[in-house]
C-alpha cells in the first residue's frame, strides 16, 4: 500500500542495537598496551612519564594512544630452558 523506506525514523524507534560500542582504534590500542592499568574502575596509562601530565581521573585515550611513542603490545613471555638440560662442567 504505502511506501515508508524515505520517512525518518520515529523519535521513540531505537536507532541503534543495545550493547556496547565498538571501541576506537585508541581505546583498543589503549587495552592492548602494556602501561594499561584497571585499579578501582579507573582506566589509566601507569607509565611514569605519562601519568603527571594525564593523572588517573582524566586520562583520555584519544589524545594519547593514537601516536603514543611508548607503546608496546603485552606480549606472553618465551620460555627458556632448564638449567638442568644444560650440563655444565663444574
Amino acid at each position: 500500500m504505502f511506501e515508508d523506506s524515505n520517512r525518518p525514523l520515529e523519535p521513540d524507534a531505537p536507532s541503534e542495537p543495545e550493547g556496547e560500542p565498538e571501541p576506537s582504534p585508541a581505546q583498543a590500542r589503549f587495552r592492548a598496551c602494556r602501561w594499561h592499568a584497571d585499579v578501582d574502575d579507573q582506566k589509566y596509562c601507569s607509565n611514569r612519564d605519562v601519568l603527571p601530565y594525564a593523572g588517573k581521573g582524566g586520562f583520555d585515550p584519544e589524545a594519547w594512544c593514537p601516536d603514543c611513542a611508548l607503546y608496546k603490545l603485552r606480549r606472553t613471555p618465551k620460555k627458556r630452558p632448564r638449567l638442568e638440560d644444560e650440563e655444565y662442567p663444574y
